[in-house]
């Protein structure tokens, strides 16, 4: 009965992170769950690794979840970086312009 119970695959005092981490998970066909959303009022009062917000899935998706979220979190299989054409900026690959002067990238 216990091999259908989720797992926690990740947990972050960052709910914006937790949450991209169950957007990524989504995006690639894994169902994943968010809990402990809005126990961040309780720190002091509980344990902190009981407040912080996590995302869980089930048992046999675990180890491919794990590896998507260490890939992602290491920034592997994103976009590469580059080099802002117009004034040598360097740009991480997720920008389609440069942040210092807007030029597109090429």
């Amino acid at each position: 009965m216990t091999d259908f119970q989720p797992v926690r695959v990740f947990a972050h005092s960052n709910a914006l992170l937790v949450s991209h981490v169950r957007n990524l998970l989504e995006a690639a066909g894994i169902p994943a769950e968010l809990r402990n959303m809005t126990l961040g009022g309780g720190a002091g009062e509980l344990p902190l690794g009981e407040c912080e917000p996590e995302v869980w899935v089930k048992p046999h998706n675990r180890e491919r979840a794990e590896t998507l979220i260490r890939e992602a979190l290491a920034g592997e299989g994103g976009a590469p970086a580059w080099r802002c054409p117009g004034c040598g900026e360097p740009q991480e690959g997720v920008f389609d312009a440069c942040w210092k002067c807007g030029t597109h990238r090429p």
